[in-house]
This record gives C-alpha cells, structure tokens and sequence, in this order.
C-alpha cells in the first residue's frame, strides 16, 4: 500500500462548500449538478426530488425534475446529494452513460478557473493552462443559431487573450462528420487538434495495488495535494512546470489524489485521480522514460482505483491521445475500453 500523507487545509482559491440544511449535508453541490433532494412535505410524509439542481440560496434548493420545476425549502431538506446521470441504454454504468452525459461528468473533474453557460455549451478559461479548462465544451443546444453561438465563444476568447477553442466530443471512430457544429467549423478554416479517445471501465474490473507489485526499490507515495516533486514531474505539452493557473485547477475537482512513485528518492512516475458522484478519473499520467516498461504505469493506475473503490465510485474514465498506441496497450490491457472521443477546433488566426 502506499505511503498517504494526511490532507492539508483547504487551498486558497478552492470553491466553497454550499450551505447546509438542518439535518441534512447539501455539500458543494453546483447548479446543473443532478441530485436527489428528499423533503418533508406538509402532511409529515417524504418525498426524492430527483433532477438537475437549477438554483440554489440561503432558503431554496431548486431542482429541475421531469415533473417540473420543484422549489425546496432547506428547513424541509432531509438529505441531499449528488447522483451520477442516468443511463441512456442497457449496459453497466461505464458503457450506459451517453456521449454528452459523460463530457459533463468529466468536466466536474478539470474545472476551470472561469466558466460561462451558453445554454448547454460550457465556456471555460483557466490562464491558458489545458484545452480541457479552457475551451468551449459543445455539447447540447447553445440556445441560439450555431454561427450566432461561435460568435459568442470567439468574443469570450478574445476578451481573455485566449486562441477560441472549441472541444466537439462525437462517437468514435473518425471526427464527427456528420455533426453540423463540426461542418460548420471545418468550412470556416478552424483547424483540428489533439484527436482524443474516452475510455472508460467499472472501478471493480481494475486491478488493485496488491495484485501490482512494484520493482526492487520502489515505492509509492499518495496526498491529497500535489507537492512540488509531483509538479516537477508533471508535462503539460511536454513542458515542465505548472503555472499559479495550473496549480488551482489541479485541485478543482470534488476530491482528488496525487500519486507518486519513487525510485530511491527521486520521483519516476505520477498520476492525478479526481472524483465526482459515481464516477473516477485519471489524469496527469507521466512515467519518466528511463523508467517505462517497468509496470509503473499499471501500478498508478491500481493505485487510482483503490482510492476510487473506497469512495464507492462505480466507474472510472481517462482521456488518451488517439495516436498515443502505447498508452492506449496499457489501458486496454487494464481493461479500459473506448467510450467516445473528442478534438479540438481552433480557430484561424484573424
């Protein structure tokens, strides 16, 4: 098992937590989260709002459900939590969950420093630091015509400084073809990058780290924030070092760990795990290259879904470079297997 180094205090800059109900924990629970509110009603008995949390303040939980709209009082909340979305097919959890579903339980996971709803798109900025935080995530209606919608997302990049990015997730293989945002983006010169696959497994099916012995030598060591030997390690493009930006939304998911292994005393491999209602990730996985090929990587990856399992989350996804084949071996032998994918479209340079 590995080291754990006990979590320090909250970091600045962390979101704070949401007001608590009498006698019930309501967390950090964010508007367009789905929950289930379970409330006192007049008559003494107990009723589940289950739905998207639309609103929220000192007095009322507002929860989109598919009766409606339902306004609790917090004085009548009896429990709250997060729920993960519901299935859109037969399956286990990891394969059940739709394309559109999964992108924005992912999003829980790398929150950016800044994000602004245009209906369902999600624009986000975050210094620069990843397109995941700082790309306008297309999934839903935008509210308004799709050339009226990229007006918006290059006027919101603009503002920033920032080149407007736009991540369009779609079934693999290929690019999304036959979607209309993709068409429209392809006539109008925005450039493709980083093709990328979501692969995803039940928590349950991975190994854990007793079934992953490490090399003579090695050890691990896990903390529930990453100190400066784990930044040290991490390569954002290939580069060393992680910004102020960089630094805050590695911490920006509900939970998260950051696992190190160590060679003697110098750090050869790390990897992020985040969580979310039913859900794990996996992020940040770097092997220093003298090191691979010595089952460092399938021991991060045991190591995420111990600390996973012992949160009761169901499934677990990760995100891979589509043209990444080694990787990928690892994951697929791990058991992960290829939910969707998404790219990125940038647009020209004006």
């Amino acid at each position: 098992m590995a080291e754990v180094t006990p979590p320090p205090a909250p970091a600045p800059g962390s979101p704070p937590a949401a007001a608590t109900a009498p006698g019930a924990r309501v967390g950090d629970l964010r508007a367009g989260t789905r929950v289930v509110v379970r409330h006192r009603l007049p008559d003494g008995s107990a009723r589940d709002a289950l739905g998207d949390l639309v609103g929220a303040d000192a007095a009322t939980l507002r929860v989109a459900t598919r009766r409606g709209e339902v306004v609790v009082a917090r004085a009548d909340v009896i429990a709250a939590k997060a729920v993960p979305p519901p299935p859109v097919r037969r399956g286990r959890p990891h394969t059940a969950i739709g394309v559109e579903d999964l992108e924005r339980v992912m999003a829980e996971h790398w929150r950016p420093l800044e994000r602004r709803d245009l209906g369902g798109w999600r624009l986000r900025a975050g210094g620069g630091f990843t397109g995941r935080a700082n790309s306008a995530l297309a999934v839903g209606d935008p509210g308004l015509d799709l050339p009226g919608a990229l007006a918006r997302v290059e006027a919101f990049y603009a503002e920033r400084g920032l080149p407007a990015l736009v991540a369009v997730p779609h079934p693999a293989p290929g690019l999304g073809e036959d979607l209309d945002v993709v068409a429209l983006l392809a006539a109008r010169g925005w450039a493709v990058r980083t093709p990328t696959l979501v692969m995803t497994v039940a928590t349950d099916d991975l190994a854990g780290a007793a079934e992953v012995p490490l090399p003579p030598g090695a050890r691990v060591v896990t903390s529930a924030t990453p100190d400066e030997d784990w930044l040290a390690r991490y390569r954002y493009l290939g580069s060393p070092g992680v910004p102020p930006a960089g630094r805050r939304i590695l911490v920006s998911a509900d939970e998260q760990v950051f696992v190190r292994v160590l060679d003697g005393e110098e750090t050869v491999a790390i990897a992020r795990g985040s969580l979310s209602p039913g859900w794990a990730g996996v992020t940040a996985v770097e092997t220093v290259p003298a090191h691979r090929r010595r089952g460092l990587g399938r021991r991060l990856l045991a190591e995420v879904a111990d600390w996973a399992r012992s949160r009761g989350a169901a499934s677990t996804y990760l995100q891979v470079s589509a043209d990444n084949t080694g990787a990928r071996a690892l994951y697929g032998g791990a058991g992960f297997g290829v939910h969707h994918a998404y790219h990125y479209r940038v647009a020209p340079p004006s």
